[in-house]
């Protein structure tokens, strides 16, 4: 049996494409339950500063488990590595439905988020698979069905928060973790360890991969900016739209994952774009994207603009990892996985300041400041990659280069 489930690289099948699709839209959707209901929450916790931190507390949860678990990809068999990991977001998703407290609500949530990094294990053992010609095209396609998720995480979670309150989502959130651990179990080929190494000395090396690839530091500087802006929007936009401007509840705010499919589509279209015209182009664009959608909230209080807006974000978000992602996996094919590591644990990073500052901001000047943080950051993202661009450049065109 054990013979059936193997696959080497470049043998990537289709069936075991999808179905690896699949698996990473339900694990990343843990991540993102909670920002529509933030409102819900809040109310269940009256006077408590600590629940407006939840999302934060995810995003925390889910960089550790990406710092701390991703680099086992590459020392350990990533099938059983895989299907652990939704076991425990099957328990922490319980654990989240019955928390007492918020400060035991947090915790929770660490551990659902941490649980939840097993979409970025899902992503490079796909990578893996695939043949180096279609490698572009096969995390465009992985990192569609890890994007649906995070969309429609948000629409599900905004009606089941409605009619039924928060804590059903998360009970809701157990049966999908299993779907995730049984699809992974009856369709994910066995792959062998690419490294001997042992776990310290695995995390020890990642010292070594950041020094030794500017272009990884690069990519995950770019995109923490840009997915701390991405979550400073998402985080913030339940409690903007129950504000009297608009008056809409969290079932409306869910609504606004729907907006987003046009990211669903960026995400194999950068994949391809990458394949031919080559990453650094897609990330840039991308990141313009991000910075005029914010451009877009900050200017005008209107519902039709923060429709457009969420269109134009997600575009840019999506386009710009997918092929951030191109970059960083052709750096070293035996290190995938800590490479990886590297770089979405600052991008999860990002994505924690983008929330913590956006909850700061909402606090102390409303959608105002909230939409000057979210500027902020995709302006950092923009600059940061035309400076790489031009010393790329300069490089290139002194003798030797």
């Amino acid at each position: 049996m054990n013979s059936q489930r193997r696959t080497s690289p470049g043998g990537l099948t289709p069936v075991v494409l999808y179905a690896m699709t699949l698996a990473a839209g339900l694990a990343a959707a843990n991540v993102y339950y909670n920002q529509p209901m933030l409102g819900l929450i809040e109310a269940d916790f009256p006077g408590s500063v600590l629940a407006t931190y939840i999302p934060t507390a995810t995003q925390l949860g889910f960089a550790a488990g990406l710092f701390f678990l991703l680099p086992l990809g590459d020392i350990l068999n990533r099938r059983r590595l895989i299907i652990t990991q939704f076991a425990v977001i099957a328990v922490a998703s319980a654990l989240t439905a019955l928390s007492p407290t918020p400060f035991l609500l947090a915790l929770a949530s660490i551990l659902l988020g941490a649980g939840a990094a097993v979409a970025q294990q899902i992503v490079p053992y796909a990578a893996a698979l695939a043949s180096d010609n279609a490698r572009g095209r096969t995390i465009g396609t992985v990192m569609a069905g890890l994007l649906t998720g995070i969309l429609f995480s948000r629409t599900l979670s905004g009606f089941v928060g409605e009619l039924a309150g928060w804590r059903s989502m998360f009970w809701l959130g157990v049966p999908l973790a299993i779907i995730g651990v049984v699809s992974m179990a009856a369709t994910l080929p066995d792959h062998a360890p690419v490294s001997q190494m042992r776990y310290r000395a695995a995390l020890g090396s990642l010292a070594h991969y950041w020094r030794q690839h500017p272009a990884l530091r690069t990519a995950a500087f770019v995109q923490a900016g840009l997915f701390g802006a991405f979550t400073a929007f998402w985080s913030i936009l339940a409690l903007y739209l129950a504000t009297p401007l608009f008056g809409l509840g969290a079932d409306v705010a869910g609504l606004f994952g729907v907006v987003g499919v046009a990211g669903i589509l960026a995400a194999p279209l950068a994949g391809r774009l990458a394949d031919r015209r080559g990453p650094h182009l897609v990330v840039i664009v991308g990141a313009l994207l991000a910075l005029v959608s914010w451009l877009f909230f900050g200017l005008t209080a209107s519902l039709i603009v923060l429709i457009v807006g969420v269109v134009v974000l997600d575009l840019g978000i999506q386009g710009a990892l997918v092929s951030n992602q191109h970059i960083i996996y052709a750096l070293d094919p035996a290190a995938r996985s800590r490479i990886n590591t590297l770089f979405m644990t600052v991008m999860f990073l990002g994505g924690a300041i983008g929330s913590s500052l956006a909850a700061f901001a909402w606090s102390h000047g409303g959608w105002t400041l909230v939409s000057l943080a979210g500027i902020g950051l995709a302006g950092m993202a923009v600059l940061l990659k035309l400076g790489s661009l031009m010393s790329r450049r300069k490089a290139v065109s002194q003798p030797g280069g």
